[in-house]
């Protein structure tokens, strides 16, 4: 096996710069964070499982005959994206996964026969050239299933995790894990990347709808729950039995109450709150049996979870007695300081018995196998991770498990949405629907009525699925994609027209017969982590058209339903005074008819389904999200936790404010960066020659330190140091420019501490692939402006707006259909800025005409 080796003067650079980050950083944690330290002593003790005499003479007889290179290859878990069975044949690699828009052979939407014959491909060839001194190892595989496997096409989709906190039910849990566990083994796929137990205490964050409840005792009786659902019990004779999978519950410790609620940033609740709020899952997952723990890319008071020994080893798998692996999440390891995706000693000391390197898998294995011999990781760490790692493996039965295709079970798709399967997700779509308002008894609906169902969601099953659904966001999908699956629209059609009433389908609203009532369906986008979050809670934002729709209907006199699709608690005063009654319906998934069962009426006009559903979220009264105390008191809630109307317990709404109290111009969607903020969804990035990294933390730098950022008040320091080209973006997912073209700008106010050196360019920042290195739109500045001069401009100390008309940059190739940010700033010279905003503004004039303005 040949192993990459560090060397020349690069690589001393490298090691050189690691050591001045690590030394920079380790004075404290990042600007605004409080104490990291921890008190062992305060968090609660749990003995550690009794261990099995003969699984652990197994693995320490395993342990002591493999290899060095064989140890860190159990350490490491790769993408199938970026690994093919050929490669397992050399590099004996722990792990792999599929991840969010990885698939096989690249191809999304493929048969679930596809997805068994790599999973047995990739088992087989990981056993061949295996070292003949022990048993072979076998290869775990990890998949998103995180509501149903809803990566395969034609699985049930269940309703994702807030939906399912409102239905209050902890037996359903359970049978939604065994199920969704019979889906994903099915396609011999053995390690499901759920339960998600995060605390959700800002629901701006993109992935608020992962969590079950703000409410950590909900949370720890799901975590059980559905640890016992995919994996079965160890006393029912049912533990990892064919069927089942295992379990990871993530993420340690802390992602659901980052500050502002941004994905991977920084959580600085207290160690009681840390410990009370957001632990809260994790004991009674390990007591269920969980054997995986997946760590968070957020950071607790500075430090990243990933590099932080006092939570990973001494709380978690000291005080809380967990004798599993610790997995870390995608490239998390690159967060921390000094690290890199391709190295990361750090994390291994820290406790991370696991990396997920999707595609850096190569070269963290060669630069962690150099570490361990350099002496940089201890070998006692290394033989703790893998006798870890060994463990799990032997007691889910791997070492006496068939190849995935020979399993029982195994390529009986007729498992997937299956009736009894798609019954399950039904019963969980009607009980957590949450009936907020309800006027006049408005519902339910008479069936033999004539209904009018609208809305822009009202016969989109991609929209009722939300995120982590075929791919990673779950933005590019159509009713097609979800055979067996029922949209809202089709399943009151159905109840509807089985009852001798009629249904008319105009998203728009229009109609020619006056409706007796009307059902509007709307609400979010699909979105998933980081793209999802929000810089505010107002929903109308971004959809003028669904209250519009709702103000016309109530004007003309029509009984208005409105079902609103969310991840997550929203203001929408407004839609609620405009619409007579009022659902909130959560991501419901494929079982449509959900909806229909609780918003029809019997024939005699008795209710069919109550509404069961109770709030597992406060909703919030303002557009910014709820406050909690330090005994969790709440503030700032218009329907309390646990709040929900029903049929047989009726209550009134008044008309409410539609002032979302924002201050300032905060939610403005022209803004991108203020007050030492990105505005959300946009997220900061900096780069070099090595690799990317997201800004997550107040001080950073990029991988091989040629680009520092830290805050400076209310500003952003960015400094290149002119060792290499180095680069900082603004962006997200990729945005289309061209209709901006015209008539916008981006307007840059900073000032300059450091004078340029070389050249300097920005620009919007181009979009990966073949589209962006066709249109010229490439790595080195092709497609930006250079704007050196008018930088030079600015004496230091002097404030200044620079301007740049997107029309500049239609001009100059840039490819304005997909850019992968709408700000960058690149260069491979000295440099040094003082971010304080940066927006969308009017082009002052038609044309290319960037320009500086310096205060006087």
């Amino acid at each position: 096996m040949r192993v990459e080796r560090s060397r020349g003067r690069r690589a001393l650079r490298r090691s050189l710069i690691g050591l001045a980050l690590a030394v920079l950083f380790a004075a404290g944690p990042s600007a605004g964070a409080g104490d990291a330290t921890v008190h062992p002593a305060l968090w609660p003790a749990r003995p550690p499982a009794a261990p099995s005499p003969d699984t652990e003479a197994f693995v320490s007889a395993l342990l002591a005959r493999m290899s060095l290179e064989e140890k860190i290859g159990q350490m490491i878990q790769a993408d199938i994206a970026s690994i093919t069975p050929a490669d397992l044949r050399t590099y004996k690699l722990g792990a792999v996964l599929a991840g969010g828009g990885a698939a096989p052979g690249g191809e999304v939407r493929t048969t679930p026969a596809a997805w068994l014959d790599l999973a047995d491909a990739l088992y087989r060839a990981e056993l061949e050239n295996a070292s003949t001194a022990h048993t072979p190892i076998p290869l775990l595989f990890g998949i998103d299933a995180v509501h149903g496997n809803a990566k395969i096409v034609g699985a049930t989709v269940f309703p994702h995790n807030i939906g399912l906190g409102a239905a209050h039910d902890v037996e359903l849990i359970e049978r939604i894990g065994a199920a969704t566990a019979q889906e994903v083994a099915v396609t011999g796929i053995d390690w499901t990347f759920a339960p998600t137990v995060a605390v959700a205490r800002d629901v701006r964050w993109g992935r608020s709808y992962e969590s079950y409840s703000d409410d950590p005792q909900l949370v720890a009786a799901y975590a059980a729950a559905m640890v016992h659902g995919l994996q079965g019990e160890r006393a029912r004779g049912t533990f990892m039995s064919p069927g089942h999978t295992l379990s990871s519950v993530k993420h340690f410790l802390g992602d659901g109450g980052t500050e502002d609620g941004r994905d991977q940033g920084d959580n600085r609740a207290s160690e009681a709150t840390l410990m009370r709020v957001h632990d809260a899952g994790y004991p009674p997952a390990i007591d269920a049996g969980a054997l995986i723990v997946m760590a968070s890319f957020s950071g607790w008071q500075g430090v990243k979870m990933h590099a932080n020994p006092d939570l990973l080893t001494t709380i978690l798998k000291g005080r809380l007695g967990f004798d599993g692996f610790i997995v870390g999440d995608w490239n998390a390891h690159e967060e921390i300081p000094g690290c890199t995706k391709f190295s990361c000693p750090e994390a291994i000391r820290a406790g991370l018995d696991m990396f997920m390197a999707p595609d850096s898998w190569r070269r963290i294995y060669a630069n962690t196998l150099a570490q361990v011999r350099a002496g940089e990781i201890p070998e006692a760490r290394i033989d703790d991770a893998v006798r870890r790692i060994l463990r799990v493996k032997a007691l889910a039965g791997l070492f006496t498990r068939a190849a995935p295709k020979a399993r029982p079970g195994a390529g009986d798709f007729a498992v997937l949405g299956s009736a009894a399967h798609r019954e399950i997700a039904r019963r969980a779509v009607r009980e957590s629907l949450v009936l907020l308002k309800n006027a006049g008894g408005v519902l339910p609906l008479s069936p033999r009525a004539h209904l009018l169902v609208a809305g822009v969601a009202a016969d989109r099953i991609d929209r009722q699925a939300g995120g982590w659904t075929i791919d990673w966001q779950g933005d590019h999908n159509s009713n097609a994609d979800f055979p067996g699956g029922t949209s809202i629209y089709a399943a009151l059609r159905a109840a509807v027209t089985a009852a001798g009433g009629t249904v008319t389908l105009s998203p728009e609203g229009s109609f020619r017969r006056r409706p007796d009532a009307a059902i509007v369906v709307f609400g979010e986008a699909p979105y998933a982590e980081f793209e999802g979050d929000r810089e505010t809670l107002v929903y109308g934002v971004h959809d003028r058209a669904s209250i519009a729709l709702l103000r016309t209907l109530h004007a003309r006199g029509i009984p208005t339903v409105s079902v609103f699709l969310s991840g997550r608690p929203l203001w929408v005063n407004p839609e609620l005074n405009a619409s007579d009654a009022f659902v909130a319906a959560w991501l419901p998934g494929t079982e449509g008819g959900g909806i229909a069962d609780v918003l029809l009426a019997r024939p005699d006009g008795s209710p069919r389904f109550d509404f069961d559903g109770r709030l597992s979220f406060p909703w919030p009264a303002t557009g910014m999200p709820v406050t909690y105390d330090e005994a969790d008191a709440t503030s700032g809630a218009l329907f309390p936790r646990g709040y929900g109307l029903s049929y047989a317990h009726a209550g009134e709404v008044a008309a409410l404010s539609e002032d979302p109290r924002l201050a300032g111009d905060r939610g403005d969607a022209s803004t991108l960066f203020q007050s030492a903020h990105v505005t959300a969804p946009w997220s900061a990035f900096i780069a070099d020659g090595l690799a990317s990294v997201r800004l997550t933390d107040a001080s950073q730098a990029s991988p091989e330190g040629t680009v520092t950022v830290t805050h400076a008040g209310a500003d952003l320091a960015v400094r290149w140091n002119g060792s290499g080209t180095g680069v900082f973006w603004i962006g997200g997912r990729p945005v289309d420019l061209r209709s901006a073209v015209a008539h916008m700008a981006i307007a840059a106010r900073l000032e300059v501490t450091l004078p340029a050196s070389r050249p300097v360019w920005a620009g919007p920042r181009c979009a990966s692939g073949s589209q962006a290195e066709e249109s010229g739109c490439g790595r080195h500045g092709e497609g930006l402006l250079e704007v050196s001069q008018l930088l030079a401009a600015v004496a230091p100390g002097h404030a200044a707006t620079l301007t740049l008309p997107l029309a500049c940059f239609r001009r100059s190739g840039a490819a304005l259909a997909s850019v992968a940010g709408p700000f960058e700033l690149r260069t491979a010279g000295a440099l040094g800025l003082r971010l304080t905003d940066v927006r969308f503004v009017a082009a002052a004039a038609a044309g290319c005409h960037p320009g500086i303005r310096v205060d006087k």
